[in-house]
């Protein structure tokens, strides 16, 4: 049993849950209209005011937020409060070169934490318990949400971050955590160095594996919980958002992620319309924030792909796992990268054509980027060291032929198994 006691609001009555959300949206609502000239303008041009809101079903008339509308008024445009009341900024990558910017105020973080540690008791967090954090810490929200959460339920936090898998290794064997904060597929690449040292990864301290930051299918999940003999949990959120902390799987049910509904309105949309579609239909995930006060997002495009389902464990709403995306983003060891991120950087290296692909394969656990472009040996060196400098993450760059496209060319081939 989890001895963490419940808030009353994760078991209140579904119509004292919706009044609470209506309260909060109508003040988002004025609070972005309010305050950021982007939304003022956005409302004006459809014809709606803050006023308009009077029921929940009312936020189908307002415009959707994008990340283009984010990239457009980097670095600091959709801020809705003063800079001297920020006390933290993070980005995420963009489709381009410029990420998209995201702040906090002090209020902000006391709310991420509460979310992030809500997640990581729904996940079977006990009193005592040991979290080894190997999200990477800086700009990109995993490290920091995962630590200021467990830190914020009372647990003690091993902020290790990413990378260094030997070591890994190492502080599981000696610190002995109970619950470890990873993306899926890192959490096997480390299984896979345990071995190698002779540490058979199923009678480890771990009893908890807390996995987002990429998808991953229910196949990973019993593979993960095989090999390592703990139990695995789907953790949502992206940056825009809040950061992690969106929507947590509970460990009494492993059904999909519950929605903190409180804090984050859900609307499931026909991607190709813009339509509202009703619960239990399949279409892309839009997040209205309802309490955030430095970046209020209203009615977001995830781009993630999913249904909402009623609520199990929690009154609140439930996410079946994403199962893809309704554009060209791709996900490498937790990092989002676009086709024309890697475009951006070979159209400005000397010595390469502007006619490449991506191959994506699998390097054991963990998905492997490989850019093959026409050109030179010494351009795809240079290539090489500005993809991880640029966007964070380790490609190998092969110098090659590349088929002439009639139309669209296609950027990606997708080589993992399916």
């Amino acid at each position: 049993m989890n001895a963490f006691p419940l808030e009353p609001i994760e078991k209140a009555p579904v119509s004292e849950l919706r009044k609470l959300q209506l309260e909060r949206l109508q003040w988002t609502l004025q609070h972005a209209y309010d305050n950021v000239p982007h939304y003022r303008k956005k409302f004006d041009a459809a014809g709606v005011k803050p006023g308009d809101c009077r029921a929940l079903e009312d936020l189908a008339r307002f415009p959707f937020t994008t990340k283009a509308d984010l990239r457009e008024n980097y670095p600091y445009g959709m801020f809705a409060v003063p800079m001297d009341r920020i006390v933290r900024i993070h980005a995420s990558s963009g489709t381009t070169g410029k990420p998209t910017v995201v702040g906090y105020t002090a209020k902000d973080i006391d709310t991420w934490s509460h979310v992030m540690a809500r997640s990581i008791r729904a996940a079977g967090a006990r009193p005592g318990d040991k979290v080894h954090v190997a999200y990477g810490y800086g700009l990109f929200t995993g490290g920091l949400g995962a630590h200021y959460g467990a830190e914020r339920l009372g647990l003690a936090v091993i902020p290790l971050g990413g990378g260094m898998t030997e070591r890994q290794v190492q502080l599981i064997q000696d610190f002995k955590p109970e619950i470890i904060m990873v993306t899926p597929s890192y959490m096997l690449a480390i299984a896979d160095e345990m071995e190698r040292q002779g540490v058979d990864p199923k009678k480890t301290s771990l009893r908890v594996g807390v996995f987002g930051a990429e998808p991953w299918t229910n196949e990973m999940r019993g593979l993960i919980e095989k090999r390592l003999s703990l139990n695995a949990i789907d953790l949502y959120g992206l940056s825009e958002v809040i950061g992690p902390g969106v929507a947590q799987e509970c460990v009494e049910t492993k059904d999909g992620l519950t929605i903190w509904e409180d804090h984050f309105y859900p609307e499931v949309i026909d991607p190709d319309t813009g339509s509202v579609l009703p619960d239990g239909e399949k279409g892309e995930l839009v997040f209205t924030s309802l309490t955030k006060e430095a970046l209020p997002v209203i009615r977001y495009r995830t781009r993630d792909l999913t249904r909402l389902l009623p609520g199990s464990a929690r009154t609140m709403r439930r996410m079946e796992k994403v199962t893809g995306r309704s554009d060209d983003m791709i996900i490498i060891r937790g990092v989002n990268v676009f086709p024309s991120q890697i475009e951006e950087l070979i159209l400005k290296q000397p010595g390469l054509s502007a006619h490449y692909f991506l191959e994506i394969t699998k390097d054991g656990p963990l998905d492997h980027l490989s850019v093959i472009v026409e050109g030179g040996e010494r351009g795809a060196a240079a290539l090489k060291h500005r993809i991880k400098s640029y966007i964070g993450i380790s490609a190998d760059v092969r110098i090659g032929a590349v088929e002439r496209s009639i139309g669209k060319a296609k950027r990606v081939v997708d080589k993992r198994p399916k």
